[in-house]
């Protein structure tokens, strides 16, 4: 089964603290490069979501977003009155002890270390649920490739039997092209060598035949098919091994070009790089 690299998923949660959006979005890439957009008070779960993104995934442009709303009820700034109590009654014991040692205002008070808090969730708690979100949103994603890889597989097993078409109809034609080409030949000869020695003529006929033959570039193109659909059962990445695979098929089809020579040989061949192009253009986005 082969995974498409081009996928998108989203996953969301609320709760009493405030709600959470995470956005994976994955393109093709010849590597895996995962990129982050994380709140700064979430910045340190990049590396965690890094390692997770290497162990499951191989390839692919991967975008992860990371959006952090506190609710109303738990957001803001808040007075710790014990701790600000504490600094009345030291302030008190200051004015007993210097009479004209000047008292501070407000914002000095608030300015205390320990007096003004940020009142908001547990950050362990956001952490904690981030990277739940996380882990379904990345088995969304991976659903996403596959299910994309799917449709990749079809489309590249239509062009797969339109090769073993062009293939079988080359083999069928070749007959007859092997003949026509000695009977066109042989007319020409006759035109303008007649004295020419019958074995020689022979010779040089039977050599133009064997450098005409294309039994072995049909014999491994048929091989490299059926390669290509064993990599597509395969588990894991097989991207890489596809594309190799297309270097080889096309190829074939152009020594099968080289040695065309009638009209009908030579479609097919156009045909069959028309074929392997787009294949190789869908390959590219499998894993």
């Amino acid at each position: 089964m082969v995974h498409s690299m081009t996928a998108f998923a989203r996953q969301e949660h609320a709760a009493a603290w405030g709600s959470l959006q995470l956005e994976l979005r994955s393109v093709n890439q010849r590597y895996l490069e995962p990129h982050f957009r994380l709140p700064e008070s979430l910045r340190d779960l990049e590396p965690t979501f890094r390692e997770t993104l290497r162990t499951r995934l191989a390839r692919g442009k991967v975008e992860v977003s990371l959006r952090f709303e506190a609710s109303g009820d738990s957001a803001g700034l808040a007075v710790n009155r014990a701790r600000l109590t504490e600094l009345a009654r030291a302030l008190g014991e200051v004015r007993q002890a210097v009479e004209e040692a000047t008292p501070p205002d407000a914002l000095a008070l608030l300015d205390y270390p320990g007096v003004l808090e940020n009142r908001g969730p547990d950050t362990a708690t956001v952490k904690e649920a981030a990277m739940a979100l996380f882990e379904r949103a990345l088995d969304d994603l991976i659903a996403g490739r596959a299910r994309e890889g799917d449709k990749l597989a079809e489309l590249i097993g239509d062009r797969l039997a339109g090769i073993e078409a062009q293939v079988a109809e080359v083999r069928t034609l070749m007959p007859q092209i092997l003949e026509r080409q000695r009977a066109q030949l042989l007319e020409r000869l006759e035109e303008v060598a007649s004295g020419l020695d019958p074995q020689r003529l022979e010779a040089e006929l039977t050599l133009l035949a064997n450098k005409a033959d294309v039994d072995e570039e049909l014999d491994r193109l048929a091989t490299h098919v059926a390669e290509v659909r064993r990599q597509l059962d395969q588990k894991g990445p097989v991207g890489r091994r596809l594309d190799f695979l297309m270097q080889e098929l096309n190829r074939e089809a152009n020594t099968l070009s080289s040695k065309s020579v009638v009209a009908e040989s030579t479609r097919c061949a156009v045909e069959l790089k028309v074929l392997i192009e787009q294949m190789r253009e869908q390959i590219q986005n499998i894993e």
